[in-house]
């Protein structure tokens, strides 16, 4: 039984796009991949609003995270970490054999300009990492406002993982200031897993031309040379190439606006009805994502039974992540997700807990 996914990855993937992986095998050094491929970078250059280079990648977001800590940091790295993901970032900067300092925030907490500010005051970093949707948390840090803090530093690399929001709301790459915008298509793009995305402005790339030790198969230098002929280093994942091609004129279709639109009204109808039932939010509510809400489990339910018994009826629900697993529950809102398919998992809810009608 296929369970519908209110996980905050992967998720539900539209017909259209599983049939769009079904076409035929191209070969990735023929005419006719260079000429999907220049129509995907293209395509996505309009949704992150950036002129930089925009690189496609065969590999978890992770693995391009690691790749650009190797190619990016030089004398040392400030980690900002205010979730799972973001201390998992700078744990991988320490294995990459980078020098490395973890600025941590408390889980629920928004990484804030101020201590990016103060951080970055000492003049001790040539590199920034930052989540800017912790998924773990469902926390949302103020990306514009750590921006303008960002433009004093510009020896700084400003290194940006948009894993969980990028295309359900406006991120605009170039004006942000983004030396490296990250992400994975299966969150907010609502692909199947195995893409990564990311872009490199002229500063990384001539950041990475001078860094010693950056490997092969994430070597942005060798992205970009690639990226002349519409290409990549090595074989990619073609079909998910198409399938990401296939969702860029959905979107368009949709309008960008129009699908921040909907995210923000998914975000907000996700929030009522659970503040209805008196669950409060885990982050404040100026730090909310919009991709999926973060939960306190304020009414003491049986999350784990709750998940098992949705798992039955064919919802994949999330009862927490890590250290608050247990004490928070995430539901996912993203993607081609409308209104009316959170209807089907609220009423699979209030079938199991009645007393949540």
């Amino acid at each position: 039984m296929h369970k519908k996914l209110f996980i905050p990855g992967p998720i539900e993937v539209h017909p259209d796009i599983l049939k769009a992986m079904s076409q035929p095998m191209i070969g990735h050094r023929m005419p006719e991949y260079a000429e999907l491929h220049g129509r995907v970078t293209s395509g996505l250059k309009k949704v992150l609003f950036t002129d930089n280079r925009v690189f496609l990648a065969t590999s978890s977001a992770f693995g391009v995270m690691e790749g650009a800590i190797r190619n990016l940091v030089g004398t040392r790295c400030a980690n900002f970490c205010n979730g799972a993901f973001s201390d998992k970032w700078h744990d991988v900067t320490l294995r990459c054999g980078k020098e490395a300092d973890a600025i941590r925030f408390p889980w629920g907490e928004p990484v804030t300009p101020e201590v990016v500010e103060r951080t970055l005051a000492t003049g001790k970093y040539d590199s920034m990492t930052m989540i800017h949707n912790e998924t773990s948390t469902g926390v949302m840090s103020p990306l514009a406002d750590i921006a303008e803090v960002m433009r004093k530093f510009p020896d700084v690399l400003f290194i940006v993982d948009t894993v969980s929001s990028m295309s359900a709301l406006k991120i605009p790459v170039d004006e942000l200031g983004i030396d490296s915008c990250i992400f994975g298509v299966q969150k907010a793009f609502a692909l199947p897993p195995g893409l990564a995305v990311f872009t490199a402005s002229e500063k990384a790339l001539q950041r990475a031309a001078g860094m010693a030790g950056r490997g092969y198969y994430f070597d942005f230098v060798e992205f970009a040379a690639n990226d002349d002929k519409n290409n990549t280093p090595s074989t990619p994942c073609i079909s998910l190439i198409y399938a990401l091609d296939c969702q860029l004129q959905r979107m368009f279709a949709e309008g960008l606006e129009n699908r921040w639109a909907r995210h923000d009204d998914l975000a907000c109808y996700v929030r009522s009805w659970l503040g209805d039932r008196g669950f409060a939010s885990f982050p404040a509510a100026a730090y909310r994502s919009q991709t999926l809400t973060c939960s306190r489990n304020s009414r003491g339910i049986d999350l784990k039974s709750l998940k098992s018994n949705l798992g039955k009826a064919g919802f994949a629900f999330d009862d927490g992540y890590g250290k608050i697993k247990g004490e928070t529950f995430r539901i996912a809102h993203m993607g081609d997700m409308t209104r009316a398919d959170l209807d089907e998992l609220f009423q699979a809810i209030v079938t199991i807990l009645p007393e949540l009608a």
